[in-house]
């Protein structure tokens, strides 16, 4: 049976994705950072699809001590929960949202933002690496900031960007083992993201509406099959590309 491990899992666009990966028949295990109450709030609605799942606590900015001690945990989660000794993919999804103009973003906020959604994904992918099965997938989750540009976003843009040419590199050198790694890219989601900024500023929701071909502001449950089709054997040759799921906004 497929074990998906999604980080960032316990609300949002993770949440959607481990509700939509349940519904397949995968078991999941998702991360969270500091709020566990929603965690295992997940972790109950999985159940409730007849699946396995579990939630570990993971901040994915701290590469240095947390990624190697996440492993020695999750080993003992996988056999104990699972009966497993691997998982089947890993979507990277965590991340946090900063808003501001390039004159004024700082080095303290740059390196948050590559902390947590570069050097995050790329070391935490190399720790998981040995106990990701022979054929099975990787998903980074992007934005559609890279291809488009709003003010004030100049560093979470870029940072996305170094995600997309990350999952070609991974693609190009995991082929050996047949896993295919790939980049999802949603357009603006209603979530608490951000502090709900798209979802609860109408101003803002109807704008970003009237620049999408198909007329609304996406919602989690859109991103979250997106994940599970992409992850499944359906999509097996679809590999080291970058997938845009935002209604066509801004074509």
């Amino acid at each position: 049976m497929a074990i998906a491990l999604i980080t960032g899992g316990s609300r949002g666009l993770g949440r959607a994705g481990a509700l939509a990966l349940a519904k397949k028949g995968v078991d999941v295990v998702i991360t969270y950072n500091t709020n566990q109450a929603a965690a295992d709030e997940v972790v109950k609605e999985i159940q409730s699809y007849g699946r396995k799942a579990s939630a570990l606590p993971l901040n994915t900015a701290d590469s240095h001590y947390s990624f190697p001690e996440f492993l020695i945990t999750l080993k003992q989660v996988l056999k104990s929960q699972f009966g497993k000794q691997a998982i089947t993919y890993l979507i990277n999804n965590a991340g946090i949202g900063l808003n501001a103009s390039f004159a004024a973003t700082s080095i303290k906020q740059f390196d948050t933002l590559f902390d947590m959604h570069v050097k995050g994904p790329y070391f935490l992918t190399q720790t998981l690496l040995p106990i990701i099965e022979d054929g099975g997938a990787i998903l980074n989750i992007s934005f559609g900031l890279a291809r488009f540009c709003l003010p004030g976003n100049s560093a979470y843009g870029m940072a996305k960007g170094a995600v997309e040419v990350m999952t070609r590199y991974l693609a190009a050198e995991l082929g050996n083992r047949n896993i295919r790694v790939n980049t999802l890219a949603p357009g603006a989601v209603e979530t608490d993201f951000g502090g709900g900024y798209i979802r609860d500023n109408s101003e803002v929701n109807n704008a970003i509406a009237s620049q999408t071909a198909l007329g609304r502001v996406g919602k989690p449950e859109d991103i979250g099959g997106v994940m599970a089709a992409l992850l499944s054997d359906d999509c097996y040759w679809v590999n080291g590309h970058r997938i845009e799921a935002s209604g066509g906004m801004k074509l």
